[in-house]
């Protein structure tokens, strides 16, 4: 239960610091676009380098990892189908933003320490980790690069994309490095490390600028569209993560590890790539904020339940 709220408490020190410096005018909109540029460009790819070269695959090639993307493309389709039976098709950048904010969990900054302290193991929320850095990120960042060109989404393109992208570059180059079994000079491995670290304090940083600068989170007309998603990341995806667990037979620490997993917040790195396309940066920032209060009782929710149940 501590873990649950030393995970959140960190999160949300660094994004008040944010806040507060765009309120004392040392940061405005423009140093947020700039801290977003650098966490996509050069922060973001070194973390997923990283993370993605000390991941051993054994580790997460499991029934934790079939899991995770159906409860991921399950939660997806359930948000495209509910956009479209409004009666009116949304903008493509807004159903690229809408289904990643209902669907891609915080497994990095926030699913790591939980992992560590909830689960007892940084292992567990590994199989999540891959999912999205190495399949589901590199398919949106192609889909985000062609909406942004006006081009229509074509396998051929779409395949170019992934691997032009310095998010999918920084995931692909990490996986090459831990299978290949490659050990960096420490000058370079010191050297990524250090730009790793500025990944989440600038999106963080960034982020809190957007809550002072920016319209109240969930209010106004989009108000519906947020509380739509919250429901769909807290509630939906956990509770189909659980039956899918179920149903292919995982148990105990196994079941329990892809539940929380899949009830984590929305991840800060949505809100970089909305104000990287220039695609509902608000949508995603009023995501993100209210995902992160809401999940944590959530969260609880299920620890108690699977000790109550003997987990």
């Amino acid at each position: 239960m501590v873990g649950v709220l030393e995970g959140f408490a960190t999160i949300a020190i660094i994004v008040v610091v944010g806040w507060v410096l765009a309120h004392l005018r040392i940061l405005d909109e423009a140093a947020q676009n700039n801290l977003a540029r650098l966490a996509f460009y050069i922060a973001s790819p070194a973390l997923l380098l990283q993370v993605m070269q000390r991941t051993p695959l054994d580790a997460v090639l499991s029934r934790n990892l079939v899991t995770s993307l159906i409860a991921f493309t399950a939660t997806v389709t359930i948000y495209l189908l509910a956009v479209r039976s409004r009666g009116r098709s949304a903008p493509f950048g807004t159903r690229l933003i809408g289904s990643l904010s209902s669907a891609y969990v915080n497994a990095g900054n926030l699913g790591i320490p939980i992992a560590l302290y909830v689960l007892g193991d940084v292992a567990w929320v590994a199989p999540t980790l891959l999912m999205q850095l190495l399949i589901i990120t590199p398919v949106y960042m192609a889909l985000f690069d062609s909406d942004a060109r006006g081009e229509r989404p074509t396998v051929l393109r779409s395949i170019r994309r992934m691997f032009s992208n310095p998010i999918t570059i920084g995931a692909t180059a990490g996986l090459l490095i831990s299978v290949l079994d490659v050990h960096l000079p420490r000058v370079v491995a010191g050297s990524i490390d250090m730009l790793a670290g500025l990944a989440v304090p600038s999106m963080l940083i960034a982020f809190g600028i957007s809550l002072r600068r920016g319209p109240r989170p969930a209010a106004g007309r989009a108000a519906r569209h947020v509380w739509a998603i919250v429901v769909l990341k807290t509630l939906v995806m956990p509770a189909i993560a659980l039956g899918v667990g179920l149903l292919i037979g995982m148990r105990g620490q196994a079941l329990f590890a892809v539940v929380v997993t899949a009830a984590l917040p929305t991840a800060q790195n949505i809100f970089t790539y909305a104000v990287r396309y220039r695609r509902e940066v608000n949508l995603a920032r009023d995501a993100i904020f209210v995902t992160t209060f809401v999940s944590v009782p959530v969260i609880l929710v299920i620890a108690a339940g699977f000790h109550f149940a003997g987990v």
